[in-house]
């Protein structure tokens, strides 16, 4: 998750070099490369059903292709550090997803975490004294990204479905070849009028590392851990995406907290705070 979030961050550098669709493309092609060898069936895995191979295309489609275009083009329209507050909201609403589709009980301090994180969201949408028209902008591009969330929230519920029959590796690779299939039409009509040769060899490297870690390194990681941990204790370890998100924007962006921005930030980590705190009786007692 704080790879996850470093990435957030960073991408709108790359958003400023790339169309959407296009940086989308270019992210699964090189992906796909790099994991072709875990496409291969591991001796403990049983052959691909219609439920997995069901599960495995809504993983891609909502975990990638529109987690991808939701996050780029809302952090395009927005801020790194606004990305960063309203991913803050990850908790609760992986929450609410392991409530509707795992069964999970979700308790009252988790409503009010819900509540704060909510909070947060109108306040860093409604924290900007622009023009009209980039204000809509700014407000489009908010809603966006709290699509991205509603996307990953997605992510970490089937996810947890898939790792009950299938190796780390070759979800990642499957997930990112259905996200490569998905892309491909809209990335191939920016690729046809996009001039590659005026990308700098730095945006390249850039691009490549970038790619590597979205769609290779951090699946692995949540993949091998969700094989370990139930989705809600795998919701509380998405505090370290809105976290790195935000830092990224403040240290290598250049971004700075308004004092509005710096409450909203502040009420959705309280909002963590509370869905994710461990009751009395899930504590642990010394012996």
């Amino acid at each position: 998750m704080a790879l996850v979030g470093s990435y957030v961050g960073l991408s709108k550098a790359l958003v400023l070099v790339f169309p959407v669709f296009l940086l989308a493309l270019l992210r699964f092609g090189i992906a796909a490369v790099a994991m072709l060898g875990w496409l291969r069936a591991g001796p403990d895995e049983r052959p691909l059903g219609r439920r997995e191979h069901g599960l495995l295309f809504l993983e891609s489609f909502f975990g990638n292709f529109l987690f991808s275009i939701c996050m780029l083009f809302g952090v395009s329209m927005s801020s790194a550090l606004a990305a960063g507050v309203i991913m803050a909201s990850l908790p609760a609403v992986v929450a609410i997803g392991s409530r509707l589709f795992l069964g999970e009980r979700i308790g009252t301090r988790v409503m009010l975490g819900i509540g704060c994180a909510v909070g947060g969201i109108a306040l860093v949408s409604l924290s900007r004294h622009a023009g009209a028209d980039e204000a809509a902008t700014s407000v489009l591009g908010n809603l966006l990204l709290f699509g991205a969330v509603c996307c990953e929230a997605t992510y970490v519920v089937i996810g947890k479905r898939l790792t009950g029959h299938l190796g780390p590796k070759r979800i990642g690779a499957l997930i990112n070849l259905w996200g490569l299939a998905l892309v491909l039409p809209f990335g191939a009509w920016q690729a046809a009028t996009f001039d590659f040769a005026s990308v700098a060899p730095a945006s390249w490297l850039f691009l490549v590392c970038y790619s590597i870690a979205a769609s290779m390194v951090t699946v692995w990681l949540w993949m091998t851990g969700l094989r370990h941990v139930d989705a809600a204790a795998a919701g509380t370890f998405t505090v370290l995406l809105p976290i790195s998100a935000g830092l990224v924007g403040v240290v290598f962006l250049g971004e700075r907290f308004s004092v509005a921005q710096a409450l909203a930030f502040a009420l959705a980590l309280a909002g963590i705070v509370l869905a994710t705190w461990p009751s009395a009786s899930n504590r642990t007692l010394p012996a």
